[in-house]
């Protein structure tokens, strides 16, 4: 004879276990050593170093969101589909480097706060800027990515961490340099 469960019994195995409060599998500052046949000050290096790419190509993100939605004027609709590919560029970057952060065996900056906090570029008004002034406004953050992912991939270099290195050169640095030269030529005078 088949066990019959009532209506509350039913409810309560079907409900879904929410779990919010647990420790931490691993703290933000703490290494986890993975067999990649990489020294353990070479990893926990690298990782600093990308966790502070990691801030910024978020913000040049964000940036990039920022400047889609409120972009106006006679290039809007331009502008608009170009500010959109390219945050959407850098977002393949995010994870990029968050993904390397975690193979290196560190922790990713993720949340908006502690991104605010690390960013190297300054933060824009809240409300809207004439195109010209938004373009600069993203060559200047670009150029602030470009000149720590160039430092960084020497730094990688010299510390035998080719994976980080690779990443700098062929995505990081390949994808901000092509950004610039598509974002420039809108503020070229041609009269």
């Amino acid at each position: 004879m088949a066990k019959t469960l009532d209506a509350d019994q039913i409810i309560q195995q079907a409900t879904p276990q929410q779990i919010r409060n647990g420790q931490e599998l691993q703290p933000f500052d703490q290494m986890v050593k993975m067999p990649i046949a990489l020294g353990e000050n070479a990893c926990r290096d690298s990782v600093e170093s990308l966790n502070q790419l990691l801030a910024d190509t978020i913000t040049m993100r964000d940036l990039y969101k920022k400047h889609h939605w409120q972009v106006s004027g006679p290039t809007f609709y331009m502008l608009h589909l170009l500010f959109d590919k390219h945050a959407e560029e850098q977002g393949t970057l995010v994870d990029m480097i968050a993904e390397r952060i975690q193979s290196l065996g560190g922790v990713s900056v993720a949340m908006a706060p502690d991104v605010a906090e690390a960013t190297l570029i300054p933060r824009p008004p809240k409300g809207r800027e004439p195109a010209p002034v938004q373009l600069s406004r993203l060559l200047h953050a670009h150029e602030v990515v470009l000149k720590e992912a160039r430092t960084m991939a020497h730094e990688a270099d010299d510390r035998g961490d080719d994976g980080t290195n690779d990443l700098l050169v062929s995505n990081i640095i390949r994808t901000n340099e092509q950004q610039v030269w598509f974002v420039s030529q809108h503020l070229v005078n041609s009269k």
